[in-house]
């Protein structure tokens, strides 16, 4: 979805879904986002150190995998929406190299003090289809005039 797209709140059902969308990184991206967050974890970056610590490989920063989904989640309310909850779980890495799927699906909506709120779980997916970082969102939608 794009952001300059708006979502209202009359016109979303649950059962709805959003993408899903295919990211696939590189190590180059793991150092940039490193030096923008100032995560410098060497199992991030580093193969040998990434081994070590147990993993197949160097993995993704999971606040790296909370931005995509943060994206996912303020894209689908637009400009004039409003994410007001997000909880994201940690349950397994991720690769660089690797097709992750973010998706997600409305699981409840209603209004709140003239509020239309839409609640959403939102998911990151290994190659494999493992879900490996789950997430509950609260996003506000406009209604139309």
């Amino acid at each position: 979805m794009k952001l300059s797209s708006q979502n209202y709140y009359e016109d979303i059902n649950v059962g709805q879904t959003i993408g899903p969308f295919v990211k696939n990184i590189d190590r180059k991206q793991l150092v940039m986002y490193a030096g923008a967050s100032l995560d410098f974890n060497e199992f991030h970056y580093d193969y040998d150190v990434a081994k070590k610590a147990g993993h197949k490989g160097i993995i993704i920063h999971g606040a790296l995998k909370s931005a995509w989904l943060a994206k996912l989640l303020v894209d689908f309310a637009g400009n004039a929406g409003n994410l007001k909850k997000f909880n994201v779980s940690y349950r397994g890495v991720d690769f660089p190299y690797e097709n992750l799927k973010l998706s997600g699906k409305v699981i409840k909506k209603e209004i709140i003090n003239s509020i239309g709120i839409i609640e959403l779980e939102v998911n990151l997916e290994n190659a494999e289809g493992k879900i490996t970082t789950p997430c509950f969102a609260e996003v506000e939608l406009p209604f139309k005039k």
